[in-house]
């Protein structure tokens, strides 16, 4: 085991001298990148690069629109699917030099400067990694939320990427990128998400303007080559499981009942739009935001400006109680007899009490059984949508208003208990999809019938393959294919290993390929890279092994496209990586990102310390979202001076509504707390378990100091910086209270996700305690002044007004309003 201390929000510069390291030294794994993945690929000679002019950006910046225009990005040659190649490496403008070049400074010494780990530990590190790493050798890299809540998260995984393909550590057994998730089924939740951005499977929410048509939005998401030409089937497939007998062809599948983007229409945006009264109400099912979401005093104030809250839990949390014991209530800046909101507290089954699935990080589907009855009126999240869908369906059908046209046409069909809980494994038979002409009584059909008792749908599909684009199959998410077909068994629910990789055991998507891309596990000629290594390879004219191939079976790894073949056709025997038109692992991202195609080092958004690498402190393309309420400090602010970070605790659940209600685990966690070193106590005069302030400019917590050794002061190009961290668990309701950690944490917007920058950030520590009340906002005004300033306080962050940035373009007006 190697602890590595490292400044929070300084990991692309770790991982990035690192690659700089394998580069340098020619320790990658030659035959696997110049195969696999595309630094070969020649680049356009438009392509700019932050190192170009040490700007910190890449070509294609539009100031006006603060985005990206990605045209000077794209490879070289006909399109994506058959870019330009040099397998010699060589070429200036291939992949593999622009990558050398973009890390060059990377330097050990950088590293130190920027994150404060001596070159020693580095190396150690590095070469720890490299020892793991081969033909007979794989590491795998694990992250958790540390790297995905920055401003720019997506980027520092796509560094661990750039570091694995190096290594030849992606589709081979042992290796990988795997992500430990906030909470069980972190990954379902993706795969079937309830984002406002994508629809299940991975499939892009339609667009207004651009979008208007089904064919609009085919054209603008089918590759030529790669699994993602099968775009058709897998969209229309979607839109017959949500619309039935109503989606033909002649109506586009009912394309136009689905709803399409206009803007951001992310978690944050819609706070602002509740915060300005422009939201009558909102359903909060199974989350904490008055504790576990970002400027927690601006979404409890938030609240109060709703007409109905709906809320679903298994306790009273924070948000059920904002208006009537909250901080904000306590201080004045609330009046429980001026708040309107009617608020709707539903109690909710706990996860032993319901049936379903969870998916795992490694994209397993384990199947729950209902272990026990939940008590009293408590439902189902399930049951709760399921009837709050049919009572809803009721009404749109006793209406001729055509904005009910889509809710009329909904396919609602689930057959259901005596309690009116849906059949979940009728849900799951939906999600692995069907063909759509009724067959009720034909073999393979699961829940064929409807719940007036006809006849609703025929056979199980086997797997995608079998999706078609022309109506005739329905299915609720193409990947999920093959969980529940026509053999009736419902493979999440299996329990009986059959070989080290699990299978037998529950369902892994796609097709219960255990390793996906595993083509890579195998030379390009199609033999095993070791035998110690074995995962798939070709024998007697197919591909085999212990794994499913996650390749097209039948192709050989001699095979060459003429040019005019699509979907897995038009790629190469040796090309693994299926899901992308050029068949390789992306070193570089010629389409996708908002933030440029390699990762480079931006200091968060708040920071002690200026950027060394570039004139740009930031991530250009963020969104700060700029508001009154949610001011961010200038780099190297002197009154913030120390970075904080916030992390969870083995004792406690996310917002903790799952674990502070909980006498046992309450006293093994039983109070608020602060981390940091002896160093920062001895200079603050603050002796283990003192009463502290943090402030930052969103508001003020107290916590009991916890001095330690695991934090220590960082040593950044000659300045020392102290870091603390607090667990965000803690809130005002339950048996177990203490401050909320994301009370200081602003609400900004990484570029791709949307997801905000918690684990980096600055603030100040004050011995001593809050005062209680009204003389709270006196005492924040004097040690985080914000009266009669602006609220981009930042010089790189955009006035009220100006675009936010990412992949929408939209401002907030001088009140704080939307414009």
């Amino acid at each position: 085991n190697i602890w590595l201390p490292i400044r929070a929000g300084s990991d692309i510069t770790f991982l990035g001298g690192i690659i700089h390291h394998i580069i340098q030294n020619e320790l990658f794994f030659r035959d696997y990148v110049v195969h696999y993945t595309n630094a070969s690929c020649i680049l356009r000679d438009e392509y700019g690069d932050p190192e170009d002019k040490g700007d910190g950006y890449f070509s294609g910046w539009n100031e006006n629109r603060r985005a990206y225009e990605t045209e000077s990005w794209k490879y070289k040659g006909e399109g994506l699917s058959y870019p330009e190649r040099d397998l010699t490496l060589q070429d200036p403008q291939c992949v593999f030099q622009k990558l050398k070049r973009h890390f060059a400074r990377y330097t050990p010494e950088m590293v130190e400067k920027v994150c404060g780990i001596p070159p020693a530990l580095f190396h150690k590190v590095a070469d720890a990694l490299v020892r793991a790493s081969g033909p007979d050798k794989t590491a795998a890299i694990c992250y958790a939320v540390g790297w995905t809540q920055h401003s720019k998260g997506v980027q520092i995984i796509r560094t661990a990427s750039i570091l694995q393909l190096l290594l030849g550590n992606i589709g081979r057994p042992g290796g990988g990128i795997l992500a430990l998730r906030g909470h069980a089924s972190i990954q379902g939740s993706t795969d079937i998400p309830t984002l406002y951005d994508i629809l299940p499977g991975y499939l892009a929410m339609p667009r207004a303007g651009d979008e208007e048509t089904l064919q609009n939005y085919l054209d603008g998401h089918t590759t030529k080559t790669g699994l993602w030409s099968n775009t058709p089937a897998y969209f229309i497939s979607l839109l017959k499981a949500y619309y039935g007998k109503h989606a033909t062809a002649e109506n586009d599948f009912g394309y136009n009942w689905l709803p399409k983007l206009t803007a951001d229409h992310s978690f944050f945006e819609y706070l602002y739009e509740m915060a300005d009264g422009k939201m009558e109400g909102m359903f909060l099912i199974g989350q904490n935001s008055a504790v576990g979401a970002p400027n927690t005093r601006m979404q409890r104030r938030s609240m109060a400006k709703l007409k109905w809250f709906v809320i679903r839990d298994m306790v009273e949390t924070e948000p059920v109680r904002f208006w009537r014991d909250s901080a904000e209530i306590e201080r004045g800046e609330l009046k429980t007899e001026e708040i309107e909101t009617e608020v709707f507290f539903f109690p909710a089954a706990g996860h032993a009490e319901k049936e379903g699935a969870f998916t795992n990080t490694q994209r397993l589907l384990q199947w729950r059984e209902k272990a026990v009855e939940p008590p009293g009126d408590s439902r189902s999240d399930a049951w709760f949508i399921h009837q709050l869908a049919l009572r809803l369906i009721a009404k749109a059908r006793a209406s001729d208003d055509p904005i009910d046209e889509p809710l009329r046409a909904l396919n609602w069909w689930y057959p259901e208990d005596e309690l009116g809980e849906p059949k979940m494994e009728a849900v799951l038979a939906e999600i692995n999809g069907w063909k759509t002409e009724p067959q009720s009584n034909a073999e393979g059909v699961l829940f064929g019938r409807d719940r007036e008792g006809q006849p609703h749908h025929g056979p199980q599909v086997a797997d995608y393959n079998e999706l078609k684009a022309d109506g005739s199959t329905a299915c609720g998410a193409w990947i999920y294919s093959g969980v529940f077909n026509r053999d009736g068994v419902n493979k999440a629910n299996a329990r009986q290993s059959k070989d080290y990789l699990g299978h037998g055991w529950g369902f892994s998507w796609p097709s219960d390929r255990r390793i996906i891309y595993n083509r890579a596990s195998a030379k390009p000629n199609g033999e095993p890279w070791s035998e110690r290594k074995k995962l798939v390879w070709w024998e007697s004219e197919k591909w085999t092994g212990i794994d499913v191939p996650d390749f097209k079976a039948s192709k050989p790894p001699d095979y060459r496209p003429r040019g005019d073949e699509s979907g897995l056709d038009g790629q190469r025997g040796d090309a693994p990586f299926i899901l992308h038109e050029d068949g390789l692992g992306w070193m570089y991202v010629p389409k996708g990102l908002q933030d440029g195609p390699f990762p480079t080092h931006y200091e968060p958004l708040e920071s002690p310390v200026r950027n060394p690498f570039y004139s740009r402190d930031t991530n250009p393309a963020v969104n700060w979202f700029t508001r009154n309420e949610n001011r961010f400090a200038p780099p190297a602010d002197p009154r913030f001076p120390y970075v904080l970070t916030t992390y969870r605790l083995t004792e406690h659940h996310t917002g903790g509504g799952m674990s502070r209600f909980l006498s046992h685990l309450s006293e093994l966690q039983p109070e608020m707390f602060v981390e940091m070193s002896p160093e920062l106590a001895a200079k603050l005069k603050i002796d283990n378990s003192d009463y502290v302030c943090i402030v930052s400019l969103r508001g003020a917590i107290e916590a009991r100091a916890l001095v330690s050794r695991r934090i220590r002061p960082m040593n950044l190009n000659g300045k020392t910086v102290h870091q603390v961290a607090v667990p965000f668990h803690f809130g005002a309701a339950g048996p177990l209270r203490g401050n909320a950690a994301n009370n200081l944490v602003a609400i900004s917007g990484e570029p791709n996700v949307t997801i905000m920058e918690s684990k980096a950030l600055v603030c100040n520590i004050i011995p001593g305690r809050l005062p209680r009340g009204p003389a709270f906002l006196d005492w924040l005004e004097r040690n985080a002044p914000q009266a009669g300033q602006p609220p981009n306080l930042h010089p790189e962050q955009p006035p009220l007004g100006a675009p936010s940035g990412g992949r929408f373009s939209r401002s907030h007006g001088k009140e704080g309003k939307t414009v």
